[in-house]
């Protein structure tokens, strides 16, 4: 995903701000990282350039 993708994503469960952790990124794309709720503190995977914005629980029944 590119950075300015953060102007436009919020938290899909209380609709705030995202914190951005960069762990990987080539150039201008972010390839693995975690996006974080400024006010619930929930976490979103960035996994292959791909956030992962499903609330918690819908995303341990798509893993399985």
């Amino acid at each position: 995903m590119k950075e300015d993708l953060m102007d436009i994503l919020c938290c899909p469960l209380d609709k705030h701000d995202l914190e951005l952790d960069v762990e990987q990124q080539e150039g201008e794309e972010i390839l693995t990282g975690t996006l974080t709720c400024t006010e619930c503190g929930e976490q979103y995977p960035i996994e292959d350039g791909i956030p992962n914005l499903l609330p918690p629980d819908m995303r341990e029944e798509a893993a399985a």
